[in-house]
Protein backbone atom coordinates (compact mmCIF):
# COMPACT_ATOMS: atom_id res chain seq x y z
CA UNK A 1 0.00 0.00 0.00
CA UNK A 2 1.48 3.70 -0.72
CA UNK A 3 1.33 6.07 1.65
CA UNK A 4 1.56 9.95 1.79
CA UNK A 5 1.18 12.82 4.19
CA UNK A 6 0.88 16.28 4.51
CA UNK A 7 3.79 18.30 5.58
CA UNK A 8 3.26 21.81 7.65
CA UNK A 9 3.81 23.24 10.83
CA UNK A 10 1.24 23.62 11.66
CA UNK A 11 -0.49 21.23 10.40
CA UNK A 12 -3.04 19.15 13.07
CA UNK A 13 -5.90 21.24 11.25
CA UNK A 14 -5.43 19.96 8.02
CA UNK A 15 -8.36 18.47 6.43
CA UNK A 16 -6.16 16.98 3.55
CA UNK A 17 -5.92 13.37 5.28
CA UNK A 18 -10.29 13.58 5.40
CA UNK A 19 -10.39 14.54 1.64
CA UNK A 20 -7.70 11.78 0.29
CA UNK A 21 -9.07 9.16 2.35
CA UNK A 22 -12.81 10.03 0.42
CA UNK A 23 -10.70 10.15 -2.95
CA UNK A 24 -9.28 6.89 -2.47
CA UNK A 25 -13.14 5.22 -1.60
CA UNK A 26 -14.61 7.28 -4.23
CA UNK A 27 -11.52 5.50 -6.80
CA UNK A 28 -11.45 2.09 -5.69
CA UNK A 29 -7.60 3.12 -4.38
CA UNK A 30 -5.31 1.74 -1.45
CA UNK A 31 -3.31 4.24 0.31
CA UNK A 32 -3.04 5.63 3.24
CA UNK A 33 -2.86 9.82 3.98
CA UNK A 34 -1.18 10.94 7.61
CA UNK A 35 -0.40 14.47 9.09
CA UNK A 36 3.43 15.10 9.42
CA UNK A 37 4.42 18.07 11.92
CA UNK A 38 7.60 19.02 10.74
CA UNK A 39 10.10 21.13 12.52
CA UNK A 40 10.62 24.85 11.30
CA UNK A 41 13.90 24.10 10.97
CA UNK A 42 13.67 20.65 9.69
CA UNK A 43 11.72 20.27 6.58
CA UNK A 44 14.60 19.28 4.58
CA UNK A 45 15.15 16.17 6.94
CA UNK A 46 11.12 15.35 7.47
CA UNK A 47 11.17 14.62 3.21
CA UNK A 48 14.36 12.57 3.34
CA UNK A 49 12.49 10.59 6.53
CA UNK A 50 9.24 10.03 4.31
CA UNK A 51 11.82 9.00 1.67
CA UNK A 52 13.61 6.66 3.16
CA UNK A 53 10.53 5.22 4.96
CA UNK A 54 9.17 4.29 1.33
CA UNK A 55 6.26 6.80 1.01
CA UNK A 56 5.15 7.50 -2.55
CA UNK A 57 4.58 11.37 -2.12
CA UNK A 58 3.37 14.53 -0.05
CA UNK A 59 1.76 17.84 0.20
CA UNK A 60 3.29 20.10 1.62
CA UNK A 61 1.50 23.72 3.28
CA UNK A 62 2.66 26.49 5.52
CA UNK A 63 5.32 27.35 5.76
CA UNK A 64 7.32 25.10 3.80
CA UNK A 65 6.01 25.59 0.08
CA UNK A 66 9.59 27.82 -0.57
CA UNK A 67 11.51 25.30 0.49
CA UNK A 68 9.66 22.79 -1.15
CA UNK A 69 10.43 23.96 -4.43
CA UNK A 70 14.29 24.55 -3.48
CA UNK A 71 14.50 20.74 -2.27
CA UNK A 72 13.26 19.28 -5.22
CA UNK A 73 15.12 18.31 -7.94
CA UNK A 74 13.07 18.96 -10.63
CA UNK A 75 9.90 21.01 -10.83
CA UNK A 76 6.71 21.38 -13.38
CA UNK A 77 6.52 24.37 -15.27
CA UNK A 78 3.63 25.67 -13.29
CA UNK A 79 5.48 25.16 -10.07
CA UNK A 80 8.37 26.85 -12.03
CA UNK A 81 6.08 29.93 -12.32
CA UNK A 82 4.92 29.57 -8.80
CA UNK A 83 8.08 29.52 -7.66
CA UNK A 84 6.51 27.11 -4.69
CA UNK A 85 5.57 23.86 -4.34
CA UNK A 86 2.94 22.39 -2.75
CA UNK A 87 2.86 18.26 -4.26
CA UNK A 88 5.73 16.14 -3.90
CA UNK A 89 5.95 12.94 -5.89
CA UNK A 90 8.85 10.65 -4.50
CA UNK A 91 10.41 8.12 -7.54
CA UNK A 92 13.48 6.91 -8.46
CA UNK A 93 14.96 7.98 -5.58
CA UNK A 94 14.86 11.67 -6.85
CA UNK A 95 11.74 14.33 -6.08
CA UNK A 96 9.28 15.85 -8.47
CA UNK A 97 7.57 19.41 -7.53
CA UNK A 98 4.84 20.34 -8.59
CA UNK A 99 1.65 23.23 -7.46
CA UNK A 100 -1.89 22.29 -7.66
CA UNK A 101 -2.91 25.81 -6.01
CA UNK A 102 -3.60 27.80 -8.81
CA UNK A 103 -5.25 25.45 -10.80
CA UNK A 104 -7.50 24.69 -7.63
CA UNK A 105 -8.31 27.74 -7.54
CA UNK A 106 -9.56 28.50 -11.05
CA UNK A 107 -11.09 25.05 -11.76
CA UNK A 108 -13.09 26.01 -8.16
CA UNK A 109 -13.91 29.22 -9.91
CA UNK A 110 -15.06 28.00 -13.59
CA UNK A 111 -16.92 24.80 -12.86
CA UNK A 112 -18.03 25.16 -9.40
CA UNK A 113 -18.81 28.66 -8.96
CA UNK A 114 -19.61 28.97 -12.73
CA UNK A 115 -17.99 31.84 -12.68
CA UNK A 116 -16.56 32.75 -15.89
CA UNK A 117 -12.88 34.62 -16.12
CA UNK A 118 -12.22 35.33 -19.75
CA UNK A 119 -12.03 39.02 -20.35
CA UNK A 120 -12.89 39.79 -16.73
CA UNK A 121 -10.97 42.15 -14.52
CA UNK A 122 -9.40 40.92 -11.52
CA UNK A 123 -7.94 41.83 -8.40
CA UNK A 124 -5.65 39.64 -6.55
CA UNK A 125 -5.06 40.58 -2.93
CA UNK A 126 -1.45 40.08 -1.67
CA UNK A 127 2.18 39.31 -2.63
CA UNK A 128 3.01 35.75 -0.98
CA UNK A 129 3.60 32.41 -1.51
CA UNK A 130 -0.63 31.66 -1.64
CA UNK A 131 -0.55 34.50 -4.57
CA UNK A 132 2.47 33.49 -6.13
CA UNK A 133 0.87 30.15 -6.42
CA UNK A 134 -2.05 31.46 -8.53
CA UNK A 135 -1.10 33.85 -10.54
CA UNK A 136 0.50 31.90 -13.49
CA UNK A 137 -3.68 29.76 -14.04
CA UNK A 138 -5.48 33.03 -13.51
CA UNK A 139 -3.70 34.52 -16.09
CA UNK A 140 -4.50 31.69 -18.32
CA UNK A 141 -7.59 31.72 -18.16
CA UNK A 142 -7.49 35.28 -20.20
CA UNK A 143 -9.18 37.63 -18.24
CA UNK A 144 -8.70 41.71 -19.44
CA UNK A 145 -7.03 42.82 -16.36
CA UNK A 146 -5.08 41.55 -13.18
CA UNK A 147 -4.12 43.82 -10.68
CA UNK A 148 -1.79 42.42 -8.27
CA UNK A 149 -2.55 44.79 -5.11
CA UNK A 150 -0.92 44.51 -1.61
CA UNK A 151 0.54 46.71 1.04
CA UNK A 152 4.15 47.19 -0.08
CA UNK A 153 3.95 47.65 -3.66
CA UNK A 154 7.48 46.52 -4.22
CA UNK A 155 6.46 43.15 -3.47
CA UNK A 156 3.74 43.35 -6.19
CA UNK A 157 5.26 44.98 -8.90
CA UNK A 158 8.52 41.95 -8.61
CA UNK A 159 5.58 39.57 -8.73
CA UNK A 160 4.21 41.07 -11.94
CA UNK A 161 7.63 41.13 -13.83
CA UNK A 162 8.51 37.64 -12.60
CA UNK A 163 5.10 36.84 -14.92
CA UNK A 164 4.14 36.10 -18.41
CA UNK A 165 0.94 38.42 -18.92
CA UNK A 166 0.39 37.37 -22.49
CA UNK A 167 -2.65 39.42 -23.97
CA UNK A 168 -3.74 40.46 -20.20
CA UNK A 169 -3.08 44.06 -18.50
CA UNK A 170 -1.27 43.05 -15.46
CA UNK A 171 -0.15 45.55 -13.15
CA UNK A 172 0.52 46.29 -9.72
CA UNK A 173 -0.92 48.40 -7.36
CA UNK A 174 -0.66 49.34 -3.44
CA UNK A 175 -4.44 49.33 -1.66
CA UNK A 176 -5.02 52.98 -1.37
CA UNK A 177 -4.21 53.39 -5.48
CA UNK A 178 -7.29 51.08 -5.51
CA UNK A 179 -9.48 54.52 -4.78
CA UNK A 180 -12.03 54.93 -7.84
CA UNK A 181 -11.19 51.09 -9.62
CA UNK A 182 -14.01 48.47 -10.45
CA UNK A 183 -13.32 44.86 -10.65
CA UNK A 184 -15.53 41.79 -11.31
CA UNK A 185 -13.36 39.07 -9.66
CA UNK A 186 -11.38 39.88 -6.15
CA UNK A 187 -9.91 37.53 -4.90
CA UNK A 188 -7.92 37.45 -0.91
CA UNK A 189 -4.54 35.84 -1.00
CA UNK A 190 -3.58 37.08 2.03
CA UNK A 191 -3.59 35.72 5.25
CA UNK A 192 -5.60 38.52 6.87
CA UNK A 193 -8.21 36.22 7.30
CA UNK A 194 -5.97 34.34 10.40
CA UNK A 195 -5.37 37.52 12.78
CA UNK A 196 -9.28 38.88 11.79
CA UNK A 197 -7.63 41.83 10.51
CA UNK A 198 -9.45 44.32 7.96
CA UNK A 199 -7.28 45.08 5.45
CA UNK A 200 -7.54 48.91 3.89
CA UNK A 201 -9.45 48.59 1.01
CA UNK A 202 -11.46 51.31 -0.74
CA UNK A 203 -15.13 51.23 -1.25
CA UNK A 204 -16.60 50.54 -4.40
CA UNK A 205 -14.17 48.03 -5.69
CA UNK A 206 -17.09 45.44 -7.19
CA UNK A 207 -18.73 45.75 -10.17
CA UNK A 208 -22.01 45.14 -10.02
CA UNK A 209 -22.81 40.71 -10.39
CA UNK A 210 -18.94 40.45 -9.05
CA UNK A 211 -17.19 37.42 -7.52
CA UNK A 212 -15.51 38.07 -3.61
CA UNK A 213 -13.43 34.88 -2.95
CA UNK A 214 -11.35 34.04 -0.03
CA UNK A 215 -8.77 31.70 -0.37
CA UNK A 216 -9.44 30.91 3.33
CA UNK A 217 -11.74 28.32 4.48
CA UNK A 218 -13.96 27.03 7.44
CA UNK A 219 -14.84 31.42 8.93
CA UNK A 220 -16.19 34.18 7.68
CA UNK A 221 -13.39 36.56 7.38
CA UNK A 222 -13.16 40.03 7.63
CA UNK A 223 -13.02 40.20 3.53
CA UNK A 224 -15.80 38.25 3.36
CA UNK A 225 -17.88 40.31 5.52
CA UNK A 226 -16.51 43.56 3.72
CA UNK A 227 -18.05 42.17 0.10
CA UNK A 228 -21.62 41.01 1.84
CA UNK A 229 -21.29 45.10 3.55
CA UNK A 230 -20.43 45.93 -0.38
CA UNK A 231 -23.93 44.12 -1.81
CA UNK A 232 -21.75 41.48 -3.02
CA UNK A 233 -24.08 38.36 -3.81
CA UNK A 234 -21.87 35.81 -4.47
CA UNK A 235 -18.94 35.56 -1.70
CA UNK A 236 -17.18 32.36 -1.81
CA UNK A 237 -14.38 30.75 0.58
CA UNK A 238 -11.58 28.37 -0.42
CA UNK A 239 -13.13 25.05 0.58
CA UNK A 240 -13.73 24.60 -2.86
CA UNK A 241 -9.92 25.12 -3.95
CA UNK A 242 -8.80 23.00 -1.00
CA UNK A 243 -10.83 20.28 -2.75
CA UNK A 244 -9.90 20.86 -6.06
CA UNK A 245 -6.10 21.46 -5.80
CA UNK A 246 -6.34 18.05 -2.97
CA UNK A 247 -7.98 16.09 -6.71
CA UNK A 248 -5.04 17.66 -8.77
CA UNK A 249 -2.06 16.19 -6.47
CA UNK A 250 -4.74 12.69 -6.65
CA UNK A 251 -4.23 12.66 -9.98
CA UNK A 252 -0.41 13.74 -10.34
CA UNK A 253 0.08 10.51 -8.07
CA UNK A 254 -2.83 7.88 -8.76
CA UNK A 255 -3.65 8.66 -12.72
CA UNK A 256 -7.51 8.96 -11.23
CA UNK A 257 -9.54 12.25 -11.74
CA UNK A 258 -12.08 12.14 -8.55
CA UNK A 259 -15.32 13.94 -8.41
CA UNK A 260 -14.81 16.81 -5.99
CA UNK A 261 -18.37 17.79 -5.27
CA UNK A 262 -19.60 14.91 -2.95
CA UNK A 263 -16.27 15.37 -0.85
CA UNK A 264 -17.09 19.13 -1.01
CA UNK A 265 -20.20 18.35 0.75
CA UNK A 266 -18.61 16.09 3.04
CA UNK A 267 -15.73 18.56 4.59
CA UNK A 268 -18.52 21.37 4.89
CA UNK A 269 -20.75 19.37 6.64
CA UNK A 270 -17.61 18.68 8.89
Amino acid sequence: MDHYAVIGHPVEHSKSPLIHAAFARQTGQQLEYGKVLSPLDGFAATVADLQARGYAGANVTVPFKFEAYTLADSVTERARHAGAVNTLTFRDGGILGDNTDGVGLVRDILDNQQFALAGKRILLLGAGGAAEGVLGPLLESLPARLCVANRTVDKAGAMVARAQAGGTRLDAAGFAELTGQVFDVVINATSSGLSNERLPLPAGLFADGALAYDMMYGRETPFMAFAREAGVQRVVDGLGMLVEQAAEAFFIWRQMRPATAPVMEMVRAL
